[in-house]
């Protein structure tokens, strides 16, 4: 039987999403037990101490479901950024909800306009969906706002913006951001994915939650999978209007988000050394990276998350396979259309030593 032939038309087509390596298949192939993953932007502190007494305390209760509507967690979110639990979305880490968001809104025909060099999850969706794909060229790799304004038609549904982008890093000013959500039509919906929002230079962080009671078709997605360290427990939100949030939650799963990631998460929020710890971190190892980079004499773009793309100027293919060979996980990214470029995640001091090795070995 050809199963593939029974699927939806958008999903015939598909292929499936690409992880980053994990380290236990790398180790099991080598034979060693070091190696240093880089590869999936993940926090290197691990578990913020008051996240992980949380989830001990929460253990007994397993047997039992989660609070279906993240009541607590939604409350603690209200509470720290000001903003209206109402209008919060909780989901399986932030790319259930964006995908959450498609379900609910875009249909085959419609068009969603995004960014070369963007998320490659705005691709897949739309393509599962059956919807038509408009993709802006970049500026810088970043977004062209005026030309996706530009590309806007009355198929339009969906505008996805991702800030900072994946995986170019690069950010957009807060005016320019204000300036093209009110020239956008009110019936088109935007998603503003800030996914690693907590990295960025407080100068450059607008303050996009309060833009929700302004522009209503405005959909910010954040994530406690990056800076608050809870990767492995999945768990996003989307801010929104109070109306729109009722509308996702028709379609949102009952108990999408597990009970260690509710406790989890609201244990990290409280817990602002951490969070402080980590953006120290990141600011500190990027500034390595970019004094190596510079000493190699390779071109990077600036990057305004935990991670930085390097252009090898030669087909990074072969290069990834060499550092997988020291036990070094990077990510390829020629699926974004960035054949000589590498992604590597900020980790700490000790393993992004070991990159820096590992590629100077391979490029003398």
């Amino acid at each position: 039987m050809d199963y593939l032939a029974l699927a939806n038309a958008g999903v015939s087509g598909l292929q499936p999403y690409q992880a980053g390596k994990p380290i236990e298949e790398l180790e099991r192939e080598l034979g060693i037990s070091d190696c240093v993953k880089l590869a999936s932007n993940e926090n290197p502190l691990g578990l913020s101490p008051k996240a992980k007494l949380a989830i001990e305390a929460a253990l007994a209760d397993l047997t039992r479901y989660p609070d279906a509507n993240g009541f607590y967690l939604k409350q603690k979110l209200a509470q720290t950024f000001g903003l209206d639990a109402a209008g919060l979305t909780l989901g399986n880490g932030s790319n259930e909800v964006i995908d959450l968001i498609f379900h609910t809104f875009v249909s085959p025909g419609d068009e969603v306009i995004y960014a070369q060099y963007s998320f490659i999850v705005y691709a897949l969706a739309t393509q599962a969906h059956g919807a038509d794909a408009v993709v802006v060229p970049a500026k810088n790799w970043g977004h062209d706002l005026d030309a996706m304004l530009a590309a806007v038609t009355d198929k339009t549904k969906l505008i996805c913006i991702a800030n900072p982008n994946n995986p170019t890093g690069t950010v957009l000013p807060p005016a320019e951001l204000e300036a093209f959500l009110a020239r956008v039509p009110e019936h088109i919906l935007v998603i503003l994915d800030e996914a690693y929002n907590e990295y960025m230079d407080p100068a450059l962080r607008a303050d996009s939650a309060a833009w929700v009671a302004r522009f209503p078709n405005l959909v910010v997605t954040r994530t406690f999978s990056k800076a608050y360290g809870l990767a492995g427990l999945r768990l996003g939100y989307a801010v929104t209007t109070p109306e729109l949030a009722s509308v996702l939650n028709r379609v949102r799963e009952p108990f999408n988000a597990n009970a260690l990631a509710l406790v989890a998460a609201q244990a990290t929020l409280e817990d602002s050394d951490y969070l402080q710890r980590a953006v120290a971190l990141n600011r500190q190892e990027m500034a390595r990276y970019e004094a190596f980079f510079n000493e190699l004499g390779l071109t990077f773009i600036p990057s305004s998350g935990n991670f930085i793309t390097v252009d090898l100027a030669q087909p990074a293919a072969p290069i990834y396979q060499a550092l997988l060979q020291q036990g070094v996980i990077v990510r390829p990214i020629a699926g974004y259309g960035m054949p000589n470029h590498l992604r590597i995640s900020i980790g700490t001091a000790q393993e992004n030593e070991r990159f820096f090795s590992a590629l100077r070995h391979i490029l003398q």
